[in-house]
């Protein structure tokens, strides 16, 4: 089971993405930016950490990324959007809200 509060999510902008290192395999949210918007375009989880919240951790992370930078939220990604629709504290930064 993995630690919550010991993950670290770590921007990389040279590969315009968000990665938490889990025992060698990576977890990511890839972005792309278009002048004030941040477009979520990709989530990814390795299976063996699948359903123990590390999407989430990440999707928090992006989320509250964006708002800090002043950033519209355009959630290409499906993980993304499903979860801005369930977080209503992200609808006013979100394309669609």
């Amino acid at each position: 089971m993995v630690d919550l509060e010991k993950l670290e999510v770590i921007h990389n902008p040279e590969e315009k993405r968000f990665e938490i290192h889990l025992d060698g395999q990576l977890a990511m949210v890839e972005y792309l930016l278009n002048k004030s918007n941040i477009i979520f375009t990709h989530t990814e989880v390795p299976v063996a950490f699948e359903g123990q919240g590390v999407g989430k951790v990440l999707a928090e992370h992006v989320l509250n990324y964006a708002k800090e930078q002043g950033y519209k939220v355009q959630p290409l990604c499906p993980f993304i959007k499903a979860y801005v629709q369930r977080h209503p504290e992200y609808h006013e930064i979100s394309w669609g809200f």
